[in-house]
């Protein structure tokens, strides 16, 4: 029996002139916990829409749960649970109406699942309050207790942190992770708080201008990202001037007007040494660092590059 559940090849959305993905190929295995990362308008919601069957694809062709057909698709799809772009809730119905109605609408005979799924999500004393009525982290919770009332086997969540506290945080990573363990539920989720989401993720999807750039595993970014070359010196102009003419294909930073910091090549700084000194650059620093999950998605997108 196949791992994969849910391959796209060369899938891409189109709105008018403007590709929100573009030639797009990714495979999503089993039991997995994606952490899907990109800037605003990279393409993450699109895709994320695409996968829940909200959108469909302008062209290329997709396997979901081991289904090609349309058809076949849409009804594997009664096994997702989403939260996609805040949840979708009935602001005049209580925390439990909402709950309950999701569970009628994914067809999930078991009745006990609305309490478990609030009482999970820390919703219990608000059971009776009206969705209105909530704060934006108590609606957060609330979209991801109606994403998961139907028992899905695959959970896809887009930015489910905003408007958690610190400690509903922590418990919100803890529920995901005991739900892909016991549950066997795969889970595809997005979030900007990256820090948070190198804690949850086994696997990583980079997506820039609607093209995945990179698919790595947890313990792949830990080796990727380990290092990166931190220069310290007075002359930030001229040595900009040496990486663009001997390492034009690398990405980097200017922090400050006398640091820069240049990622995924720790193995430049002997010769990058030598440059500078026939450049008659004083060097203050120059070593090698660990790299944040942040750092290393502004080094391989080249995002903020001056």
């Amino acid at each position: 029996m196949s791992d994969v559940i849910f391959e796209a090849r060369n899938l891409t959305k189109k709105y008018k002139n403007q590709y929100a993905l573009d030639d797009v190929s990714i495979t999503l295995k089993k039991d997995r916990i994606y952490g899907f990362i990109g800037e605003n308008g990279a393409g993450k919601s699109t895709l994320m829409k695409i996968l829940a069957g909200l959108i469909f694809p302008t062209s290329g062709d997709m396997t979901f749960m081991g289904e090609t057909d349309p058809a076949a698709i849409e009804k594997k799809r009664k096994s997702v649970g989403t939260m996609i772009e805040g949840p979708y809730i009935y602001p005049g119905y209580s925390v439990r109406q909402n709950v309950e109605l999701q569970r009628l609408l994914v067809g999930n005979p078991d009745e006990s699942a609305t309490d478990r799924m609030i009482e999970l999500v820390g919703l219990s004393d608000s059971r009776k309050k009206k969705a209105k009525k909530l704060s934006m982290g108590m609606k957060q919770r609330l979209g991801i207790a109606m994403a998961m009332v139907g028992n899905p086997r695959f959970l896809i969540l887009d930015e489910p942190i905003n408007g958690l506290d610190p400690k509903n945080i922590v418990t919100l990573r803890c529920m995901l992770k005991k739900i892909n363990q016991d549950n066997d539920c795969t889970i595809f989720v997005s979030s900007h708080i990256l820090s948070e989401l190198y804690l949850l993720a086994t696997d990583f999807i980079f997506i820039h201008k609607g093209k995945i750039i990179e698919s790595v595993t947890h313990e792949q970014l830990e080796e990727k990202c380990s290092q990166y070359v931190f220069v310290r010196n007075n002359y930030i102009p001229e040595t900009v001037t040496i990486l663009e003419k001997y390492f034009p294909d690398i990405n980097y930073k200017v922090e400050t007007d006398d640091a820069i910091k240049i990622y995924g090549k720790p193995e430049i700084m002997t010769e990058l040494s030598g440059y500078m000194m026939q450049a008659g650059i004083t060097v203050s620093e120059l070593s090698a660092k660990e790299m944040s999950l942040e750092e290393y998605f502004i080094g391989i997108t080249g995002a903020e590059r001056k």
